[in-house]
């Protein structure tokens, strides 16, 4: 509870994102509900809470959003940016328009920058004036915690506008009381942040005026450096969220049912052409697989990099974890939020179940980073490829003599490698190695998977090891 303002915040790791219910005298709204709505619709339901409105921030190029699913299953209107391009009945929103939520009265302030059309929606007690301080601020992809949306998502021939807008936003914003809290949309591990969002998901203008990089150096005149220079790649699947959102998502009203296939369903599947994804963790992915299929753990991550290595809406194909139903239930949620609604099935028994019928397997060997540095002050390293992000290899270095492909660039470039010798694959932590390392193993190329460690650190490893310090840490090495 802020004052009179009784919020429920719900997070969706995967996607760095927030959603908030908002609620007062057994009235409630949802600002910027990602499509698995009725996870919301039940807190609310808990709680005997009627939810009248949905409130969007901006169209969303992240996820598909949630808007229609809560219209659909309890009439709420939904308000939304009237610049935002909305093919589907809605209410149109500008500078100055209100909602009126039980006591709550909640504003539009017009805050273009991370999205033309972008809105943020300030929050007083319905009888307070407008030149109250609001209690609070959803702040959608403008202020975000530690940091502010990024302004080049729509192509390199709008970012040099929006990024002035999110300029007189970011400073409109923060003329604002310093106790006022700030409620964004994106955080920590959104791709939509022109930075690393701190862990905290909402703050207050006294904070962020205090320590946010991206206020600080536009007080200082350096701002368009601070929210552009440090700028990581974004999912390919992007492309595809806001033209999506603006006609309207297929409504599905809970959760699809993915089939479960045995050997021969999924031998079929995969000859028709579906992609099979095998979401467990890479070393036992690397011990035993079946050919051919790409490794993507099924971690906050997942769909993610579904989204960026398949076309979008693909027919998948999965083979996951154990317990089989709720890994099934997590990979075909996090798939659905970003529109990849055609899963085939999942396969029942698993990997199991594939090599008990008899059917073929493929494998590959691990490693640990300190036996790359090993080998290498040894003088006999084999090919390493880096497949971190650019702004990483610029930030953090990169090991001599390593060939640097970023994963997602990878399948288009399998032509710049060697097929003559080994190649260790390694990134950051391994997750995105493993990805890259079965991309390879179904190219037929003769991998190795750095699965423990990273490149981090590394001038400084790399010389203890030399030195001798530090000695091969698994069996790969010592053979």
């Amino acid at each position: 509870m802020i004052g009179v303002m009784d919020l429920e915040l719900f997070t969706t790791k995967g996607l760095g994102d927030a959603s908030y219910l908002i609620a007062s005298d057994g009235e409630a709204a949802l600002v910027d509900p990602q499509r698995d709505a009725w996870r919301f619709l039940a807190a609310a339901e808990r709680r005997g809470l009627r939810v009248t409105r949905v409130l969007e921030t901006h169209v969303h190029n992240d996820y598909l959003s949630g808007a229609l699913e809560v219209q659909a299953a309890t009439g709420a209107e939904i308000v939304a940016p009237a610049r935002g391009g909305y093919a589907f009945a809605h209410r149109g929103a500008d500078e100055g328009t209100t909602v009126e939520v039980g006591g709550l009265r909640l504003t539009a302030m017009a805050t273009p920058g991370h999205t033309p059309e972008h809105l943020a929606w300030a929050v007083r007690a319905a009888g307070d004036g407008d030149d109250a301080a609001p209690e609070g601020i959803f702040s959608g992809g403008s202020l975000l915690v530690g940091t502010a949306g990024r302004t080049d998502l729509l192509g390199e021939a709008k970012t040099a506008e929006l990024t002035e807008l999110q300029a007189t936003s970011l400073r409109r914003l923060a003329a604002l009381p310093l106790t006022v809290r700030i409620l964004p949309t994106h955080g920590a591990g959104s791709f939509c942040s022109a930075g690393p969002a701190a862990p905290s998901r909402t703050t207050s203008i006294g904070a962020e005026l205090a320590r946010n990089p991206v206020l600080v150096a536009m007080a200082g005149g350096d701002f368009r450096d601070a929210l552009l220079g440090g700028l990581g790649r974004f999912p390919a699947y992007y492309a595809h969220m806001a033209p999506l959102n603006r006609a309207g998502p297929m409504v599905l009203g809970a959760l699809p049912r993915t089939p479960a296939l045995d050997t021969d369903g999924l031998a079929a599947a995969a000859q028709a052409g579906v992609r099979i994804v095998d979401g467990r963790p890479r070393s036992a992915f690397a011990a035993a697989h079946i050919p051919g299929t790409l490794n993507i753990e099924l971690d906050d991550t997942f769909a993610a990099y579904v989204g960026w290595l398949l076309p979008f809406d693909a027919p998948i194909a999965l083979v996951l974890p154990e317990p089989p139903a709720g890994a099934v239930e997590e990979a075909v949620t996090q798939l659905m939020r970003i529109g990849y609604e055609h899963v085939a099935g999942a396969l029942s028994g698993g990997i199991d179940a594939w090599r008990a019928d008899g059917r073929s397997i493929s494998s590959y060997p691990t490693a640990s980073m300190d036996d790359v540095y090993a080998e290498a002050a040894s003088g006999r390293m084999t090919p390493l490829l880096d497949v971190r992000q650019p702004i990483e290899w610029r930030d953090d270095g990169v090991i001599p003599g390593a060939r640097t492909i970023f994963v997602a660039d990878l399948a288009g470039r399998l032509d710049e490698l060697p097929r003559d010798r080994p190649i260790t694959v390694a990134c950051k932590a391994g997750g995105r190695a493993a990805i890259a390392a079965s991309l390879l193993d179904a190219a037929g190329f003769e991998v190795r998977l750095v699965a423990e460690g990273g490149q981090i650190g590394w001038p400084e490893r790399f010389a203890r090891l030399a030195a001798g310090a530090v000695g091969p840490t698994s069996e790969a090495a010592e053979r």
